[in-house]
């Protein structure tokens, strides 16, 4: 087993914007637009606080979510007790219509249909929730098998005809146990399905020992075809997840500690490529398989009581929104059971920005904890959605029963909707069933137009402006007769497009764009087929993502610097002098000592500075440490650390981990001492890509609380700066800044530091913050 930070023998354990002031109009004449151009709404959406799972469960953790067509948002969740003091279950469902008030299911597995060839003491870790050619799959970890003695890990795979089951196991696993060259298993854990645009299906699976990996599926998704792809590095990431958004797919992951309690850092990074099985890139252009590995942010802690936010999922909305589903840590009640052993880890949910083409949690904000606009399952239009026959359209007829959906709805001619939808961008999405072909109209002039193909296996989009006919036409992978796939169009000011899913996951099977304005004028929304099913229809505004990312901390005046051309270093005091470390050149040259702070040892030294004062200012120290590639150097490192003693500080570092070089954001608190760590507790974020000359800061701040707030950003050049995890301290201690150069002695290497500046800063504002 490996360390997943730079704590050497750590233990692992696993354990909007609201639609638009509408009105209910039903029945209103389709000759007439809605009045005031509002689009009518069966009902306004309703809010949520973090941690969405409190009121059934005390934790919820790796959570995946479905929406289920019946109207419903199914989540399962990882097989930990689900409140303290219970026994652990075996993958725990729910599911909820509006993020606050949820119905528990149960468990997944019990003692009649666990699968026969997991052993009885193994974890069912980690569920992905998909539908697949016209049935419910779940993917889980199988933490050990019946197949080789040890823990081989395994990937395995339930079915059922709805969400809530029941379920039946695979009698085989999905992904069989690997291997590890020098003895043992690789670690083949969080599945995570996926479909592409030519139907064929993927399971994405892995973590930090083995990287993660990406295979080719059997056409019913639970048998491998071929060789699998490793898709990121070892010791890097595990909980994939991917998405397809726009021309691009997204790898995203988890990096850190998923379980350190108060200290954890876990936080959810992606890269894109062309191709689900990559090369996968950061917005930096570095890719995921590099030993001084890449990775965008997409979900980081922000100073507020959430900490260690990861292992997620992504779900979109009845108006095109895209949330992430992730479970995180309260800080303030960090623990499910004593003596401490297992993390409490309820699930959360924020909306999903996409900004310059990167999935951004709030738009970089992060975790939130004051009130949110929750997802909306509704419709405009006066539309019942999980019965469109019901209130919204004229036109239609009764379709079959569905033991599932419910009521559905016949499509034999055309049918509209009874009231206008407004100009402008709109969202329309829709569940259909059949062979025969479906075609949704929207406006006039523009008027547009998409048509489902499934008997002539095509999708189509068309937009007609004064005269002028502009269409795009893909292939429809074939779906089994009688499974239901979704339609989802977006009509803006960027163009048309339709989307063919059959999990509503971003597996996109089918997708067609049209570029150029494409906003519908005033008008019915109408279908039109000779025998096509519907359900699950919606028409709403068009969801639009934040413009631009959250603002950061920017520096301002330079307040002080220390630009090391005076060798008696003053303004400086050590704690436990280094008498190797010298000054010359205007730098700082600190021999890297065979040392650390982490744990009981604390036998490094540390070269501490002043700080301005209790606001806001920046410390930034430019660092050289050329740690190499690819090696195990484990745990070399320069960095810049926010120090209140040996047991409390916050320490940002440039950091060889094993094969990898990672900048890590490392936090070490006095814990209880009955906690699985002993008397303290470490762990740490990640943040921005590695480079042997690297800038580091940390931002100070005080929140309203009193407490100190440190957040690190790292820069190759000095110019663009990352910005990601904050840690907090307690408002009575009084940090300094320090800077250390240790964790490994061999090979010889000496780092650089070439200043200690202070700037003038300001705290950005974010009601989710604390």
């Amino acid at each position: 087993m490996r360390p997943l930070t730079s704590l050497s023998a750590r233990a692992f354990r696993r354990g909007t914007a609201c639609l638009a002031a509408f009105v209910t109009v039903v029945g209103m004449s389709a000759a007439a637009p809605a009045s005031a151009g509002r689009m009518p709404s069966a009902a306004l959406p309703t809010a949520y606080d973090n941690a969405v799972s409190d009121s059934f469960s005390d934790t919820f953790a790796d959570p995946s979510v479905i929406r289920g067509r019946d109207g419903w948002w199914y989540a399962y969740a990882t097989s930990d007790p689900l409140r303290s003091g219970d026994a652990p279950g075996a993958i725990h469902m729910a599911r909820t219509r509006d993020w606050s008030s949820w119905e528990y299911l149960g468990t997944v597995f019990d003692a009649g249909n666990r699968p026969s060839w997991a052993t009885p003491t193994s974890g069912l870790w980690a569920p992905d929730i998909r539908f697949v050619a016209g049935r419910y799959v779940l993917y889980f970890t199988v933490t050990d098998t019946t197949l080789h003695p040890g823990d081989d890990s395994a990937i395995g795979a339930a079915t059922a005809p709805t969400p809530s089951g029941p379920w039946t196991p695979a009698p085989a696993p999905a992904i069989p146990p690997r291997p590890a060259s020098g003895g043992g298993f690789l670690w083949t854990f969080d599945p995570a399905g996926f479909t592409d645009t030519d139907g064929q299906r993927y399971v994405y699976f892995g973590s930090y020992f083995g990287g993660m990996w990406a295979t080719r599926m059997s056409a019913d998704g639970l048998t491998p075809v071929g060789a699998a792809t490793q898709v990121a590095i070892d010791n890097r990431y595990e909980g994939s997840y991917v998405v397809r958004h726009g021309d691009f797919y997204y790898l995203m992951g988890s990096a850190a500690n998923c379980c350190a309690g108060p200290t954890t850092g876990y936080s959810v990074f992606a890269g894109r490529a062309r191709s689900p099985l990559g090369p996968f890139l950061d917005a930096e252009g570095t890719p995921l398989l590099t030993s001084r590995v890449g990775g965008t942010t997409v979900l980081t802690q922000n100073g507020n009581r959430f900490v260690g936010a990861g292992h997620h999922a992504v779900v979109t909305d009845a108006q095109g929104r895209d949330f992430i589903a992730y479970h995180a840590i309260d800080r303030t009640n960090p623990w499910l059971t004593t003596p401490f052993g297992i993390n409490r880890r309820p699930m959360l949910l924020d909306v999903l920005d996409w900004v310059d083409g990167w999935p951004r949690t709030r738009a970089g904000a992060g975790p939130s904890d004051t009130p949110q606009p929750a997802p909306s399952l509704e419709s405009g239009l006066g539309i019942t959605p999980t019965d469109p026959l019901a209130s919204g359209f004229t036109g239609l007829a009764a379709g079959p029963a569905d033991p599932v959906t419910g009521n559905t709805a016949l499509v034999h001619g055309t049918a509209s909707t009874a009231a206008f939808a407004p100009a402008g961008p709109l969202h329309v999405r829709l569940d259909h069933q059949g062979t025969e072909p479906l075609r949704v109209l929207l406006g006039r002039d523009p008027a547009v137009k998409i048509t489902l193909d499934p008997k002539g296996r095509r999708l189509t989009a068309q937009v007609e402006r004064d005269g002028t006919v502009r269409s795009s036409t893909t292939a429809l992978p074939p779906i089994p007769t009688g499974a239901w796939r979704t339609l989802t169009v977006e009509a803006t000011a960027d163009g048309l497009t339709a989307e063919v899913t059959e999990s509503d996951l971003a597996d996109v099977v089918a997708r067609v764009k049209v570029s150029g304005d494409a906003r519908p004028a005033a008008a019915p929304v109408r279908l039109s087929s000779s025998n096509a099913v519907v359900d699950n229809v919606v028409v709403n505004p068009a969801a639009a993502d934040a413009a631009a990312l959250a603002p950061v901390p920017v520096a301002g005046a330079l307040l002080s610097s220390e630009e090391f051309d005076e060798p008696d270093l003053p303004g400086f005091t050590w704690v436990r002098r280094n008498s190797a470390v010298t000054v010359s050149g205007g730098s700082l040259r600190w021999p890297v000592e065979g040392a650390d702070l982490v744990g009981g040892g604390n036998t490094a030294g540390v070269l501490l500075h002043d700080v301005p004062g209790d606001g806001d200012w920046i410390a930034e120290a430019r660092t050289t440490l050329d740690l190499g590639t690819d090696s195990v150097r484990n745990y070399q490192q320069v960095g810049l650390v926010a120090y209140a003693n040996d047991d409390d500080f916050a320490r940002l570092s440039n950091v060889a981990i094993w094969n990898t070089r990672q900048t890590e954001f490392g936090r070490e608190t006095a814990a209880d001492p009955d906690a699985p760590d002993g008397p303290t507790s470490y762990g740490g974020a990640i943040i921005g890509t590695s480079a042997p000359t690297l800038w580091l800061r940390l931002a100070h701040h005080r929140n309203a609380a009193g407490e100190h707030l440190y957040r690190a950003g790292t820069s190759r050049d000095g110019v663009h700066w990352t910005w990601g995890a904050t840690w907090t301290f307690r408002a009575d201690t009084h940090p300094r800044i320090g800077l250390v150069a240790h964790g490994g002695a061999s090979p010889t290497v000496t780092a650089e530091v070439d200043h200690l500046r202070f700037y003038a800063s300001s705290w950005p504002a974010d009601p989710g913050a604390g």
